[in-house]
């Protein structure tokens, strides 16, 4: 009797560790091949070319990583708005965050990618996201052009600045990452 309620509990525990780390399942039910939102961002890195590459600096503010893409702190309210602009009311949709932001000016380019929660809408989050970025006051040069990207139905990539280093930035993660789409690419007037 012992061996097999022994048995049973090593199975059970078995189990329940194979979903343990790695992979994190999309929207659809499949497997994403991202574990978080900075392994999304360094695989796009690692597509561009020694030419395309800028001086960046990634994650929050505290806990900033240079040179390259740094995971976010998503209890950082008020820097996932203002700095990615990422509007208040999307914020408790998210649940991973990693950024990547030009050394010059984030308005040359910032880029954040957001793992949305298990029955959040991600096109309503797009939109909304769309929506702040569109409607903000630029201080210093506006950014040229906003992207959007849905990677695997489970990962955001919202991404503005410079029309060229987004046309870049698109073509490598469009190449890098598996099951990505644009949703959303407009100029920012």
């Amino acid at each position: 009797m012992k061996k097999t309620v022994m048995f049973i509990m090593t199975a059970v525990m078995v189990f329940s560790l194979s979903g343990c780390g790695g992979k994190e399942e999309n929207q659809g039910g499949k497997e994403s091949l991202y574990a978080d939102g900075l392994a999304v961002l360094n695989q796009v890195v690692k597509a561009y070319s020694e030419d395309e590459l800028f001086a960046m600096y990634g994650g929050d503010q505290e806990n900033a990583v240079m040179d390259a893409p740094g995971k976010f702190d998503i209890s950082k309210t008020e820097e996932l708005e203002n700095v990615l602009g990422i509007p208040a009311d999307q914020i408790s949709n998210i649940e991973d965050a990693a950024s990547m932001v030009h050394m010059m000016n984030a308005n040359t380019f910032t880029g954040g990618v957001y793992r949305l929660k298990e029955g959040a809408d991600m096109d309503a989050f797009a939109d909304s996201a769309a929506d702040c970025i569109l409607a903000k006051q630029w201080i210093c040069g506006q950014p040229d052009t906003l992207v959007i990207i849905n990677v695997d139905g489970r990962y955001v990539i919202v991404a503005y600045g410079e029309a060229e280093i987004m046309e870049i930035f698109k073509n490598n993660a469009l190449k890098a990452l598996d099951g990505a789409q644009v949703m959303t690419e407009a100029p920012v007037a």
